[in-house]
């Protein structure tokens, strides 16, 4: 089994029996903690209601409720911890975690939990119709992106080695289930049929807090850039820039758009987001807080030689304000993280995908066969944030793509996964502490442990912990 869940699992299934136990004939013939998944899901309401459990369920604390998008810059070069801190993600800026951290076991959990929630409605035995194809292509979607969060924090990149041990695959609910890890390609055809299936059930767009069908499609473009497809990667993207709809940031609307804390319905640049509003939310914990000066923490702050890399007239330079921090001397002031401003109502939502990456990877993708396009797709973004225009050739053109895609992406999660799939070792300032300012694509910490607690429960990946822990 997945450890963590048999327990889990079992409290969702209860979760979703007692949804469904108004029903006559369920509170006569069935106790709410026997129903399986079929009997508790037999209606189009009931997969909605499963749906947004789903939903709820990437809102964790370790998941994209804050951990993730933080470990995808903390574990690479645009934040560091403060002198001033409240220990949160420390294993994590000096690269000391093990295989009893808390984080790695919470981004286990939550993302297995999500998997059993998705795994719910894609299997319900709900006749078909159009509310239910949305339903199951959005649950395929939330499921894609689970694995693919999964697969790129536990396994060595799909472009190291395919055959390499992945996660484990689990498509059904069955709590004594202990499956051992599928390999690094198994997971990711896996991931790529979910966002098939889901961009062809998918026919609604709602808000940018749910999956529509070209959010799906660019998450797929997501998968094969990381794959290293550059091909796919660029159709996949195009498709979203030419067909979904959707319009991109501006300069004139680029600051207003991050001061919201507001979900979407007008199809401006939020691809999918996890919402967290004025009732669902992290409170404390939440993504903004960990940054904000203006919270509780603002633990996190922007690295010296990252906030460089922007030129004075760039727009994006304005969501990093130079301010004190108390630890510092009277007077002294750092560049803040202020992407994520909203600290009340609701909150700032964690950006999953936006329009503006669909460019940057049509960019990269579309290198070294298409300079022309590259360039062409690379200052669609650069004209529309004042910055500096993008002329180079070669190879430089690729690392002005790449850091052009660490400045619009910074502080989204983004960084780190890029320096894994380019198999970059992480070189960083002397804003972290000195072991931990170079860390080599070799070393072992570049990908996070099989948690103990799975190991101890499941005999078939005992012997597969990640190696060096």
């Amino acid at each position: 089994m997945i450890h963590f869940s048999k327990y889990k699992l079992l409290t969702v299934l209860v979760f979703v029996g007692l949804l469904s136990s108004c029903k006559k004939e369920f509170l006569e013939l069935n106790p709410p903690t026997s129903l399986t998944p079929d009997q508790a899901l037999g209606t189009e309401a009931d997969l909605l209601v499963a749906l947004r459990g789903a939903y709820a369920g990437l809102r964790g604390v370790d998941f994209y409720g804050r951990t993730i998008p933080i470990l995808g810059d903390i574990m690479a070069d645009n934040s560091y911890q403060h002198s001033l801190n409240t220990n949160r993600y420390t294993l994590y800026n000096n690269y000391t975690f093990n295989t009893t951290d808390g984080n790695a076991l919470g981004i286990w959990n939550t993302g297995y939990t999500v998997i059993l929630r998705a795994n719910n409605v894609i299997n319900a035995p709900v006749p078909t119709s159009a509310k239910v194809d949305q339903y199951k292509g959005e649950a395929y979607a939330v499921r894609a992106l689970a694995y693919f969060t999964l697969i790129r924090y536990f396994a060595r990149p799909y472009t190291d080695n395919p055959a390499g041990l992945g996660v484990p695959i689990s498509l059904t609910y069955n709590a004594d289930a202990k499956p051992p890890r599928s390999t690094v390609a198994e997971v990711y055809a896996l991931i790529l049929d979910d966002l098939t299936k889901a961009y062809a059930l998918m026919t609604t767009f709602t808000n940018s807090s749910q999956f529509s069908k070209y959010a799906a499609r660019a998450l797929q473009a997501k998968v094969y850039l990381t794959m290293g497809d550059k091909t796919n990667a660029k159709t996949a993207a195009l498709d979203v820039i030419n067909n979904g709809g959707f319009t991109s940031l501006t300069a004139a609307n680029h600051a207003t758009y991050w001061a919201s804390g507001l979900i979407r319905t007008d199809k401006l640049e939020t691809l999918f987001e996890v919402s967290s509003d004025a009732v669902a939310n992290l409170a404390f914990d939440a993504l903004s807080y960990i940054y904000s000066q203006a919270g509780n923490y603002g633990d996190l702050v922007v690295s010296d030689d990252f906030y460089a890399t922007f030129d004075a007239a760039d727009i994006r330079k304005a969501l990093y304000p130079v301010v004190p921090r108390p630890a510092n001397p009277p007077g002294a002031a750092i560049p803040t993280v202020n992407k994520y401003p909203v600290i009340t109502g609701d909150y700032s939502d964690t950006k999953v995908l936006r329009l503006s990456e669909m460019y940057l990877i049509a960019a990269e993708a579309s290198l070294p066969a298409s300079e022309p396009d590259a360039l062409t797709y690379i200052n669609y973004i650069t004209t529309r944030r004042s910055a500096p225009a993008i002329a180079s050739t070669g190879t430089q053109l690729l690392e002005d793509v790449l850091a052009e895609r660490r400045r619009e992406l910074a502080f989204e999660g983004d960084r780190y996964m890029d320096l894994m799939r380019l198999k970059r070792d992480v070189v960083r300032s002397t804003n972290y502490p000195a072991a931990a300012r170079n860390i080599p694509y070799s070393n072992f910490r570049r990908i996070l442990p099989i948690p103990q607690t799975e190991l101890d429960a499941n005999e078939n990946i005992r012997t597969q912990q990640n190696p060096g822990f």
